[in-house]
């Protein structure tokens, strides 16, 4: 065990000893030691060139400091404060600018092109031949073939976006938690569920606001506090107070990000010109299922196309909705009424308020059936351990927190003593498959906090797979969102789209905790940006099938399922407005691509009103007109790649996904052979073949579009 909780590589992290001060040496240990294995390799003697030496020794180079950097990353995502964030910040300038080297150390590079060309190369198979491609594409990719003064200047440039970006990420999550909006008069809510009122309630005492005999409300930009408002309050005031300051996120002093934005394009788009490509969307995508920038939006404006009329028609369906009910003449909303009003017309048509479901959602019994499904589908165990959280700055005494039973039984042999946590919110399980191995752990963190970035995420804090003595080692994930917290002592209830939240990122869990791929940089979600998002979207399927509702949808007093006419209008409300959801994850895709396209038509100027020209046809016209989430927009501009140039990818995996589900709709939702298959093919494999490979291992063939036009209802059979 090292004596820095950083580097300690135990599979139990203690997270009360992350202290910040411990960052700072753990990371210049751990880049001092994968320097000098990158040396090694460097300087390995031409003539004594092995796999084991070259590609495998470069797969081990890293491996400490990945874990102990993805360690201080985590903390900054669910505990940031100020000293973690000093702490990062530091170490974020060497620890960008020692990957970025990595492909650009010339020595290196001969000696991995050395051994790739020699007949011992020509003789690996399998997952080691996928491995060794894989590596030389990415530091082809990465400017390895560059000169000496182009890799230098590219160096700086990694090193500058990592900055930018993470300031940009920073700015959004300290805007989003510098506003709030107190109520003291109760009468200005009419119209909010009773749930959001108490939560509103509790969350003003906890901040020192209101009395028993005179109590206040508090609202925040956090997500179950601001849909509340925009869906459901009658006073229009306090639904514009709510809008304005949402879309001001990343455009008011101190955290303004309009200047951030244009950087951080011009970098991407001078990184790519260096690479050879014509803008960065083709940098991005050239080893993605997409290939190229220009047949991702050819994709992304073909569903445009596709959705067109009837989004304009639901735009005209609404406005004319509002003039009814108000008795004024039809015309554009303003921009803080179009979910308020789009809300009043589901519920005059199918005569379904979503609130109405959410006694049925308590969230640890949707969790125990979504177990209960991965059981019955993919013969999994999974069983909740005891938690005992201390801490992480303040020192205080250790609280035992007891975890409840897990819907299954726990598998004999498992552990049941305490595991640390960072939150006493935290929960944490252990997984066994069907043949009683333990393939993994996690963490999961569900509910907001101050401290913690807003969205919901899966990642993998260490992986595990199988060793070179046979056995196999457990992966360890964490699963963390943003969804309504339990108030007043009652449990937490969901709205249906926080089920189909957690069900999403429990399918990238799965992705992670099922691989069974020997180099980790291959396992789990380690594929193609535009079909990880596969396997987490195939998993809200079950959220919409009666069969598999009936699992978790009970009530959390009576235990009853839902009862079948409330089911039959969920179901039938299942496409309300349906062509504006994808209108809207159009219009995110296309801006996103656009703006790495044509990234020149971005760099001066307003770049809202520029973006919001860009895709001003998949937006719904109001008056004002609504903004673009462009300065807010973290999938894109919060890390130096991630969804930039690839948010296209949930339309594009939703494509996988709706026609892969079409076998369990076919052979049984709870088929376990289909299950089976499934995690044969697909989560297990991680990127140990090409993507539509493993699909095609799955399906027997490539994917329909007709299957998601189907289920959008944009297609009648």
């Amino acid at each position: 065990m090292s004596a820095n909780p950083f580097l300690d590589p135990s599979f139990e992290i203690r997270w009360s000893q992350l202290r910040p001060e411990a960052i700072e040496p753990a990371i210049t240990t751990a880049l001092a030691r994968a320097q000098s294995a990158i040396d090694a390799i460097a300087t390995c003697d031409f003539a004594a060139l092995t796999y084991d030496n070259t590609f495998l020794a470069l797969e081990r180079a890293t491996e400490e400091l990945n874990v102990a950097w993805g360690k201080v990353a985590h903390l900054q995502s669910v505990a940031d404060s100020p000293p973690v964030r000093e702490a990062h910040n530091r170490m974020l300038p060497p620890v960008s600018a020692f990957y970025a080297k990595i492909p650009l150390n010339a020595e290196l590079w001969r000696r991995l092109k050395t051994f790739a060309g020699s007949p011992a190369a020509a003789d690996l198979r399998g997952i080691h031949r996928r491995f060794l491609e894989e590596t030389v594409a990415d530091f082809r990719q990465a400017g390895a073939d560059l000169p000496p003064e182009r890799r230098a200047r590219l160096e700086v440039l990694q090193s500058e976006l990592a900055q930018l970006t993470q300031k940009y990420a920073e700015n959004v999550l300290d805007a989003t938690n510098a506003w709030q909006l107190v109520v003291g008069d109760e009468a200005g809510l009419r119209g909010l569920p009773a749930r959001a009122r108490a939560a509103a309630r509790q969350n003003a005492e906890r901040k020192g606001y209101g009395s028993s005999t005179e109590p206040a409300w508090r609202f925040t930009l956090q997500a179950p506090s601001q849909e509340a408002v925009m869906l459901y309050a009658e006073d229009e005031n306090l639904r514009r107070w709510m809008w304005s300051a949402a879309v001001a996120v990343g455009s008011l002093e101190p955290y303004a990000n309009a200047d951030l934005i244009q950087r951080i394009l011009a970098r991407r788009a001078e990184k790519a010109a260096l690479l050879g490509k014509p803008h960065f969307a083709d940098l991005v995508l050239e080893r993605r299922m997409a290939k190229n920038g220009a047949r991702a939006l050819g994709f992304i404006e073909d569903l445009q196309q596709r959705a067109q009329a009837a989004f304009a028609r639901e735009c005209r369906e609404l406005e004319e909705f509002k003039a009814q009910q108000t008795g004024g003449a039809a015309g554009p909303l303003k921009a803080w009424e179009v979910a308020y009003w789009a809300e009043r017309l589901r519920q005059a048509r199918y005569a379904f308020d979503e609130e109405v479901l959410r006694p049925y959602f308590p969230m640890e019994r949707v969790i125990a059936g979504m177990f209960e499904l991965a059981h019955r589908v993919f013969g999994l165990r999974i069983a909740e351990r005891p938690t005992t959280c201390r801490s992480l700055l303040a020192g205080d005494a250790t609280n035992v927190v007891e975890g409840s039973r897990a819907s299954t039984l726990r598998p004999q042999g498992q552990r049941a003593d305490p595991v640390e946590v960072w939150h006493p919110e935290v929960k944490f399980y252990d997984m066994h498959d069907a043949r009683g191995r333990h393939v993994g752990s996690f963490y999961a963190d569900w509910h907001p906090r101050e401290a913690k970035r807003g969205g919901a995420w899966m990642n993998y804090l260490s992986t595990g797979g199988p060793q070179p003595d046979g056995a196999r080692a457990p992966h360890l994930g964490v699963i963390c969102g943003n969804l309504t917290p339990p108030v007043d002592g009652r449990p937490a209830l969901l709205t249906h789209r926080e089920v189909e939240t957690i069900f999403h990122e429990f399918g990238h869990l799965l992705h992670h905790l099922l691989g069974e791929v020997e180099i980790k940089s291959l396992n789990g979600v380690n594929v193609a940006w535009d079909f990880v998002e596969l396997p987490s979207q195939l998993m809200e399927n079950w959220c919409w099938e009666r069969e598999s509702l009936d699992l978790f949808a009970r009530h959390h007093e009576t235990g009853g399922p839902i009862p079948p006419e409330l089911c039959a209008k969920m179901q039938a409300a299942k496409n309300f407005r349906a062509a504006g959801a994808i209108m809207r994850q159009v219009q995110l895709a296309k801006m996103d691509l656009l703006l790495h396209l044509r990234t020149g038509d971005f760099l001066e100027g307003d770049i809202e009103a520029k973006a919001r020209a860009a895709v001003a046809e998949t937006m719904i016209p109001t008056e004002p007109p609504a903004r673009t989430i462009v300065k807010r927009f973290t999938h894109v501009f919060g890390d130096p790649v991630g969804y930039a140039s690839g948010y296209y990818s949930y339309k594009w995996a939703e494509v996988l996904d709706a026609d892969a589900f079409t076998r369990f709709r076919r052979e049984g939702l709870f088929n376990p052979q289909v299950g089976a298959e499934f995690v044969e093919h697909i989560l297990s494999r991680g990127n140990s073949a090409e993507p539509m490979e493993l699909y095609r291992r799955f399906m027997g063939r490539e994917p329909d579009l007709g299957a998601l036009l189907l289920r959008c209802g944009l297609r009648s059979s």
